[in-house]
């Protein structure tokens, strides 16, 4: 049997003693546990001891007023929730505390103590859903990592058994072929035949490497993403009619696969966007790095962005480059090329 939550705890702030024990009284008897501070230096001891669930705080106290007693007391720790009492002509003061992330203001008047219990039950309640949402999106980001760690995972089981079984097994297969053509010399129909075969056993392993290196396209070393990144460009430089570079202020040394891996995944996407959709005919990849930010960035001579809405263009590439950024807490912009085209930057931050 689950043992019964402990009521929420407040904490009333008031240099009013009199007031201050009628507040305190009248929410201890709608079963809230109350502790109470005469002044800001007292209050600031009870946060540091226990920070409450909810904090009434009276905007004039003896040593800190308005919005800078706010700041004060909410300085150097985990902001605590709160709600002020105010007395009349204090309004203006109090709209600008909400503006500080007060969740609701009573005014020091007759129904004060009426209206205290249902005002403080309407800022826990928001307190309580505002966490739930925050738990909820916290564990929705927990699961998408989740799901495209494994989707990497298997990534990777593919490309090494592409690697290591099929690619081998052409290998072995074009050995053979060589061997044979030797061993048919004199036959020259036959010969001819098996030079097709073997310049198409050729042209299987390239394949097969290439979609190999694509699965599993940067290791565990610190400088994966910049090799990744330059294998990339050479890759795109080899096809026809496309000139892709890569360029870098120095070697990038980033000991994080899994951002790494994304970041990667975030340049090929941006790349084959350009081939396919914008009919690029030079793509230039940059990465920069700063002892606080990676910056990645894809530029292309492509057609552009779309007229009639320049914020994305069609298709689903820059909606999975977008996710992959927000995965690994990334900012993901697109804009137009200097000269026509697109360029996407993708910002990291490498602060703790």
């Amino acid at each position: 049997m689950p043992a019964p939550a402990s009521p929420p705890r407040i904490l009333v702030v008031d240099d009013d003693e009199g007031l201050l024990i009628l507040m305190a009284e009248t929410l201890r008897a709608e079963e809230f546990e109350v502790t109470t501070a005469v002044s800001a230096q007292a209050a600031r001891a009870e946060l540091a001891a226990a920070p409450p669930d909810l904090m009434i705080l009276d905007l004039k106290l003896p040593d800190g007023a308005g919005p800078g007693l706010v700041a004060d007391l909410q300085r150097d720790r985990e902001p605590v929730p709160f709600v002020v009492v105010t007395g009349q002509g204090d309004q203006k003061v109090a709209v600008e505390v909400m503006k500080q992330g007060a969740l609701d203001y009573v005014m020091k008047d007759t129904a004060l103590l009426d209206l205290l219990p249902a005002v403080v039950r309407r800022a826990l309640a928001g307190v309580h859903a505002e966490r739930a949402l925050a738990a909820a999106q916290a564990e929705q980001k927990r699961l998408e990592r989740e799901i495209i760690a494994v989707s990497e995972r298997e990534r990777h089981s593919i490309g090494a058994d592409l690697h290591d079984n099929l690619g081998q097994q052409l290998t072995a297969l074009e050995l053979m072929c060589t061997m044979l053509k030797e061993d048919a010399a004199g036959n020259a129909p036959l010969a001819a035949g098996l030079e097709r075969m073997c310049r198409m056993l050729r042209e299987a392993i390239m394949q097969t490497r290439f979609l190999a290196r694509g699965l599993v396209p940067v290791g565990e070393d610190p400088d994966a993403l910049h090799i990744g990144l330059a294998a990339l460009a050479e890759r795109t430089n080899s096809l026809r009619g496309v000139r892709c570079r890569f360029k870098t202020s120095g070697a990038t040394t980033f000991p994080d696969p899994f951002r790494a891996g994304h970041l990667y995944r975030i340049a090929q996407e941006a790349v084959n966007n350009a081939l396919k959709h914008a009919k690029a005919g030079e793509v230039v990849i940059t990465l920069a790095q700063t002892d606080r930010e990676l910056w990645l960035e894809i530029a292309d001579d492509g057609v552009g962005m779309p007229k009639a809405k320049a914020a994305v263009p069609p298709g689903i590439g820059l909606g999975v480059m977008r996710h992959r950024a927000n995965v690994i807490g990334a900012e993901l912009e697109l804009g137009p090329t200097r000269g026509g085209g697109v360029t996407i930057r993708c910002r990291l931050s490498l602060s703790p």
